[in-house]
């Protein structure tokens, strides 16, 4: 595989759409947890509410970028359903999300099993643990669910 393929034309091979999914993955995570931080820190929002803000903004760079640059073959016809499939895989992750930030900021925190680490900070830890998780889910269930090519409509002809 030359390396070129990695990066640009496009592609149905699994592999080279997970390592996009990376890249986009990675700057959709940069958006979401730096607005994250932006609002409880500096605008001093409630964790949990912030995150949803931010998860928002996330989700949206990752449709248009996963959109432009990794997944060319949607089963689903119409852009404003196929967005709508892609954020309710993105709204399943955000639920993952919020379980797990809940977790980290109102049951770990309290007992501070990391002395180190000050108990208004948890929910970052939180979200880097939930960010793992739900990136997981939201690649596989959206290669496999609205961008899979072997079950398009074309293929079934």
């Amino acid at each position: 595989m030359k390396i070129k393929y990695l990066f640009s034309g496009e592609t149905d091979n699994t592999f080279i759409q997970f390592f996009r999914y990376i890249f986009v993955g990675g700057f959709a995570f940069v958006v979401d947890y730096g607005v994250l931080a932006l609002l409880v820190e500096v605008f001093s929002f409630n964790a949990k509410l912030a995150a949803i803000i931010s998860f928002i903004l996330g989700l949206a760079v990752n449709y248009i970028l996963s959109t432009l640059w990794i997944f060319k073959n949607s089963k689903i016809e119409n852009r404003l359903a196929e967005f709508a499939a892609f954020a309710l895989i993105g709204v399943i992750g955000l639920g993952i999300n919020e379980l797990i930030i809940w977790v980290f900021d109102d049951i770990i925190a309290p007992r501070k099993p990391l002395s180190f680490i000050p108990e208004d900070k948890y929910y970052l830890i939180g979200k880097l643990v939930s960010t793992a998780i739900v990136f997981v889910w939201n690649f596989a269930a959206r290669k496999f669910i609205i961008f899979n090519k072997n079950n398009s409509k074309e293929e079934q002809k």
